[in-house]
């Protein structure tokens, strides 16, 4: 335990703490000795007791407000991060939903592109065999005329 010598209304005060925390103490201990001579100077000598326990409900409603602001952008950052996390959800949802239908794009491509390539055999494999009837019935019909 450390000890720190503080000066508060103009009475030496020694007050012991953490190892470590001396510094802040009297940082604060300055700040409240501060709103006590605030208070003495603008009220008035009220009396000791008195000037401290405003200066305590004062403190005490800084900190309530500062503690209230907190509390309420917690809130604030707790919605903003379950926002951020149903985007992200919706995203990821687009996302997986899109590719679903890139893959079945190419699914159809690939199925248009074998089905005409089937069809452009049949339509060769169909002049082919066109070609060939309208051949064999000149020739047949050459002959025919040879023969007459």
């Amino acid at each position: 335990m450390a000890n720190v010598s503080i000066k508060f209304n103009n009475k030496e005060f020694l007050l012991s703490c953490e190892d470590g925390q001396e510094e802040h103490l009297e940082e604060l201990l300055i700040h409240i000795n501060q709103k006590f001579n605030d208070l003495k100077n603008n009220l008035g000598n009220l009396g000791e007791n008195k000037l401290l326990l405003i200066t305590a409900v004062k403190v005490m409603d800084e900190y309530y407000e500062t503690k209230k602001k907190v509390d309420q952008k917690k809130n604030e950052l707790k919605d903003l991060s379950n926002k951020f996390k149903e985007l992200k959800s919706l995203i990821y949802d687009y996302r997986d939903k899109k590719e679903q239908e890139i893959k079945e794009l190419n699914e159809n491509h690939l199925s248009f592109k074998n089905e005409i390539e089937a069809n452009h055999k049949k339509y060769e494999k169909l002049i082919d065999e066109a070609a060939d009837e309208i051949s064999s019935f000149v020739e047949k019909a050459k002959l025919e005329n040879i023969s007459q």
